[in-house]
């Protein structure tokens, strides 16, 4: 849908406000499915200063379920997965005046982190690697790359190549198969140049972090939570003078 706001809902942070996760759901949900993860987030003393922007996808017809949904673009077919790439490209608009918004309120852009799951760890890689704005990192839960044939062709931005990126997979996920983020994340490696994680000079970890869940379905677990609150911490420490 052209031009189109997203609607969504705003976890506040329980302290003064000095970083923003925006974070965006799979098919079918909606940003209420994620309220638990932000307000379980907000309680840490460590991350109760970050705001959360929970997007709501618009409703769309999605082939593939032959039905009107919450979805951030339709998927025609699974074997080969096959995408509507107009929907994709209006949904990165949409995302992405998101984080502008953010930007023009006062949220420095390296304190933003755009992340999703499924559908929405789609929508966070091909944001996040075309948006002009340098964020202070990604979130991909049980994803994988959209647009893969088309991708290089996209504008995607100089700086990604030391991006934070935080990537979850489960090893029994039925709908995202744990080879498809695998091969998502070769590619991304081999013909994007996304390094693997190592610390920075200022101890701020750079590149992608690939977490593999033993067991775990097209879900989020206890320990991939806590892996996610550790890396947060890292990529959006603490400001003590803007803590007063």
């Amino acid at each position: 849908m052209p031009g189109r706001t997203l609607d969504y809902l705003s976890v506040s942070p329980r302290t003064k406000h000095t970083a923003t996760v925006i974070f965006v759901h799979g098919l079918g949900d909606t940003g209420f499915g994620w309220r638990p993860l932000a307000e379980v987030m907000s309680k840490d003393p460590e991350l109760n200063r970050v705001k959360w922007v929970l997007p709501h996808a618009p409703r769309r017809y999605v082939t593939i379920n032959s039905v009107y949904m919450p979805s951030w673009y339709n998927i025609t077919s699974m074997n080969p997965i096959t995408e509507d790439e107009t929907d994709i490209l209006q949904s990165a608009k949409a995302i992405d005046d998101l984080i502008t918004a953010e930007i023009e309120s006062g949220t420095p852009a390296d304190r933003i982190i755009l992340g999703g799951l499924s559908q929405g760890a789609a929508m966070t890689l091909l944001t996040g690697f075309t948006t002009k704005h340098r964020l202070g990192g990604l979130i991909v839960l049980s994803g994988r790359l959209p647009l893969r044939n088309k991708f290089k062709s996209l504008p995607i931005s100089d700086h990604i190549k030391e991006l934070p990126i935080f990537w979850g997979h489960g090893t029994e996920d039925p709908i995202v198969e744990y080879k498809l983020g695998l091969l998502s994340m070769d590619y991304i490696k081999s013909e994007l140049g996304i390094r693997t994680a190592s610390d920075s000079n200022s101890g701020v970890p750079t590149g992608l972090s690939f977490h593999s869940y033993k067991d775990l379905g097209h879900t989020v677990c206890e320990q991939e939570v806590e892996d996610l609150k550790t890396w947060l911490k890292s990529v959006i420490p603490a400001i003590p003078d803007m803590e007063e």
